[in-house]
């Protein structure tokens, strides 16, 4: 059921996503210039990679907040330098004086990083930062579910910003972490099964959620 939007932005980032095999049956792409003349009524979810023209974005803000208003999910990875996620606040870069700066706490815990060592975040063959290197003040009532070690939110989930959900994390495409040998190899699946519930549960309440 290809009913999950992936806006391309033409990286090789979202050609990979194409490829995957995991994402075959839930993913359909659109480049993300079309978005203004694009009929969303089809799908339950937009994901939005973090090399997409945020100008634009933030030009035809309106269409993604009426898409939300709808009682659909947003799921946007990346560094944010345009308000065009309602209720989003601009990256705030961390300053980095070690690795141990970039490590990856879970906040809350939640199904979407369910058997997700946090270590496997943190680190991408033995590299740290990967994951995040900054972080977006929450809006109000937001549900933070990892952090950096001075407490900075990393992920966060907003049900009241608008009638959806909007899922976002500072960092790189949470679809993107394919390794079998890495516990992290589990979000992409996870975060797809989120979607669907979440999208689900907010059909049935007929906005968002307490």
């Amino acid at each position: 059921m290809n009913n999950i939007l992936m806006l391309s932005s033409g990286s090789n980032f979202v050609e990979a996503r194409k490829q995957d095999p995991r994402y075959k049956e839930h993913f359909a792409y659109m480049d993300g210039y079309d978005l203004p003349s694009c009929d969303l009524s089809p799908y339950i979810a937009m994901v939005v990679p973090n090399l997409i023209d945020q100008e634009f974005l933030y030009k035809h803000r309106e269409v993604i907040r009426a898409f939300l208003d709808s009682g659909k999910l947003l799921v946007f990875s990346g560094h944010l330098f345009r308000a065009w996620v309602p209720g989003g606040s601009d990256f705030v870069p961390k300053t980095i004086r070690s690795y141990h700066d970039y490590i990856v706490s879970v906040a809350k815990p939640h199904p979407i990083f369910e058997g997700v060592r946090p270590e496997d975040m943190t680190f991408n063959q033995g590299v740290a930062g990967f994951f995040a290197r900054g972080h977006h003040p929450v809006p109000p009532g937001a549900e933070v579910l990892l952090t950096l070690p001075g407490g900075e939110p990393i992920v966060y989930i907003d049900r009241s910003s608008t009638n959806g959900t909007i899922l976002l994390h500072a960092g790189n495409d949470l679809f993107g972490y394919s390794n079998p040998a890495s516990t992290a190899s589990r979000i992409g699946g996870q975060l797809i099964r989120w979607i669907r519930e979440e999208h689900q549960r907010l059909q049935e309440r007929g906005g968002p959620q307490a």
